[in-house]
């Protein structure tokens, strides 16, 4: 968090999508103790709910929007419902995604290629596209967009999800040179192995059991999963009058992954 005793964001609207689970969810709760109120964006609304319960708890203000941020209407709607009901849009974390199911390049199907870049990075840009102009009209803003260490490595097995997170990062930087200056300040962050349901997919296991990511931390010096809170923590620093320097940047919250 910025500063545990106070509320940094009181009367300002965050905009969060894949927020019923995981990184999206911690990152909606770390919004609300900040003094934000929060708009989830959803895929399955029971998981959503359960989110903005959390927020609840945590003495925010929440809404959920139902957001396949692979299909453009209902990003628009989601936006529009956001500022329908909160007054405005100060901080959108497109954090949406899905993972590729693992084969080698020259074997994925065009109808799996599509399904990973709809959501992972032209689910970005749709969001982009909605959220900066009502920024624009505020006067200014923050967005954080979700690529993944997946966006600066390769990795065997899964090029699209890595063509999707290596294009969310030029989509940050470009997006940034374009609005640094119109007050909307544009950056990313790049987990690692965080202990997701996402994660635990790639790791062949169902459950949130930190064990069952050792596999995946062969190569990671702190040698243990993130959690979705220090993501979190990240994207609420990005958001801050702190980070107002910080332009284009892909931050690494990787557990030193990338510099082993």
């Amino acid at each position: 968090m910025i500063n545990n005793n106070t509320q940094s964001f009181s009367g300002k609207v965050a905009f969060v999508t894949g927020g019923g689970s995981g990184i999206g969810r911690a990152t909606a709760v770390a919004f609300a103790k900040e003094g934000a109120k929060v708009a989830i964006g959803y895929v399955t609304e029971e998981h959503a709910q359960g989110t903005r319960q959390l927020v609840e708890q945590a003495g925010g203000k929440a809404i959920a929007v139902k957001c396949d941020v692979s299909k453009d209407e209902e990003v628009k709607r989601a936006i529009e419902k956001t500022v329908q009901v909160f007054g405005r849009l100060d901080f959108a974390f497109n954090n949406a995604g899905v993972m590729q199911h693992r084969v080698d390049t020259a074997e994925i199907t065009t109808e799996e290629w599509d399904r990973v870049l709809g959501v992972n990075l032209r689910g970005v840009f749709s969001c982009m596209r909605y959220e900066i102009p009502q920024m624009l009209k505020q006067g200014g803003g923050a967005i954080v967009n979700n690529s993944s260490i997946g966006g600066v490595v390769g990795n065997p097995g899964l090029s699209a999800y890595h063509a999707a997170k290596h294009g969310v990062i030029g989509l940050t930087r470009t997006a940034a040179i374009e609005y640094c200056t119109k007050g909307i300040n544009i950056n990313a962050v790049c987990p690692g192995t965080i202990n997701t349901p996402l994660a635990q997919s790639l790791a062949g296991s169902k459950t949130l059991d930190p064990k069952a990511l050792d596999p995946l931390l062969v190569e990671t010096p702190i040698k243990r999963p993130g959690t979705p809170e220090e993501v979190a923590s990240a994207v609420i620093w990005l958001c801050s009058p702190g980070a107002g320097f910080v332009v284009g940047h892909a931050m690494l919250v990787d557990g030193g992954y990338t510099i082993h």
